[in-house]
């Protein structure tokens, strides 16, 4: 486990290092979730057209919902399982990193970025999939691109952010299934 760890270690400082001043900029703006909301405002027009109020409602419920399910399963891996630190809080990685990011919390794995944006990836892609033939990879360079942000900034290792995308693209598969199941159930009946 501790070579495993350390692999982790050499390529955030790796990934990480590759930033340049020319740069920082944009991945602090991809990092930070209030500058996503054009993005929002786009997707959820496009649920609208596609199911109306009743139907756009439900569906802002199940993305609150898959929002929740990922930053809460994050918390209980950081803070209670696992309680890795972060990389802006190890003073050896510190020495040989680049660090960007406002705040730093304590424990780092896995990535509620990585999670709750790959989830939305992949429950936008399955929800549109026969309407936006390319919504569905946007949203996963989208996802990645916001992952990366975090090893960028300095706050996250890259297996936070590869096991958050993972976590959420579960989430994000099970809460399409779940908001078409609902959605059949008790808006289009």
């Amino acid at each position: 486990m501790e070579q495993l760890l350390q692999y982790d270690t050499d390529l955030f400082l790796f990934l990480n290092n590759l930033g340049t001043p020319a740069w920082d900029g944009f991945w602090i703006f991809m990092s930070d979730k209030f500058y996503q909301i054009p993005l929002y405002l786009v997707l959820l027009y496009l649920v609208y057209k596609k199911y109306g109020v009743k139907g756009t409602l439900f569906t802002m419920l199940a993305i609150a919902l898959l929002i929740a399910a990922t930053d809460q399963t994050a918390n209980l891996f950081k803070n209670v399982l696992f309680k890795r630190p972060r990389p802006c809080r190890v003073e050896s990685v510190i020495e040989l990193g680049r660090f960007l990011a406002e705040r730093c919390g304590r424990h780092g794995y896995f990535s509620a970025h990585a999670a709750s944006s790959m989830g939305l990836a992949f429950f936008i892609g399955a929800l549109f999939k026969k309407e936006y033939k390319y919504l569905f990879a946007f949203m996963i360079i989208w996802a990645v691109i916001v992952g990366y942000s975090r090893i960028y900034l300095g706050v996250h290792y890259p297996g936070d952010v590869i096991t958050g995308m993972i976590i959420g693209s579960i989430y994000g598969t099970l809460f399409f299934k779940l908001q078409q199941f609902f959605l059949k159930k008790w808006v289009t009946s």
